[in-house]
């Protein structure tokens, strides 16, 4: 009979030596798929990453044989929610770089170093802090801005023919600056709050976009724009089924790299 300690320094002895610890998501060693980057606005569905949809898209990545790089922008978030009361914490302030360090086990890039000349495919999980924080479309609406590092890189990665994967309201951010872009947040009427984003529609269609109705556990892919889009939690539904269409969505930009 044994006594298991459970203390991190006991666990890890490497720990008692060093206050910063990197448990990386993934190593490259033995990696021989598609460099696919993931970029993250943040932790916590409301001021940040959906965290449920990074997961999953970490996870089928993983499945599909991809090496994986987290980055995100080194930028203040627009405001900081209290995710037990839905409402700002008005005294608080967080750093996105920072936050989204928390999903990625702190193996996360400044999103400045990203370039379609180091990764095969980019992908852009949801969370209000696309609106917010990537972009300024929950402020703006159909007036937004796009922080320039997240325009730039859509526009490098459209330029360079690689794909884009989006899902939730993501797909926002294509639409705005990739001109005639196909993409889907899901259906066009709310359908008694079974999709309660419905409205995001008329403004990818007022960016110029062209919007197709999909489900939740379905994809949309442009294939002349290279662009792969899922509805994810636009859809107020189970949590397999929104995992399943990511799924399909990663799939689809995987098969999209030739690799």
């Amino acid at each position: 009979m044994f006594t298991t300690k459970f203390c991190m320094g006991s666990l890890f002895p490497a720990l008692q030596k060093s206050p910063l610890v990197s448990f990386g998501l993934h190593s490259s060693a033995c990696w021989r798929g598609p460099k696919v980057a993931v970029v993250l606005s943040g932790c916590g569905v409301y001021d940040g990453t959906e965290i449920h949809e990074a997961s999953a898209i970490l996870v089928h990545l993983s499945r599909g044989g991809a090496e994986t790089q987290i980055y995100a922008p080194n930028i203040s978030q627009m405001h900081v929610v209290d995710h037990s009361k839905g409402q700002p914490a008005e005294t608080e302030s967080r750093n996105v770089f920072v936050e989204s360090a928390r999903i990625a086990r702190g193996n996360v890039t400044d999103l400045h170093e990203l370039s379609p000349q180091n990764c095969d495919a980019v992908i852009f999980p949801g969370g209000f802090g696309a609106a917010k924080n990537l972009s300024t479309f929950a402020v703006d609406g159909t007036n937004c801005k796009l922080n320039p590092e997240v325009e730039r890189v859509l526009k490098d990665f459209h330029k360079a023919s690689k794909p884009i994967g989006l899902c939730c309201i993501a797909p926002v951010l294509a639409a705005k600056v990739i001109p005639g872009v196909e993409v889907t947040v899901g259906h066009e009427e709310e359908e008694g709050g079974k999709w309660p984003y419905a409205g995001t529609v008329q403004a990818i269609k007022s960016f110029g976009g062209k919007h197709c109705v999909k489900d939740v556990n379905e994809v949309h892919v442009d294939k002349k724009n290279k662009v792969v889009t899922t509805p994810a939690f636009m859809c107020d539904t189970k949590l397999h089924h929104i995992f399943d269409g990511i799924g399909a969505m990663v799939q689809n930009v995987l098969k999209l790299t030739g690799k």
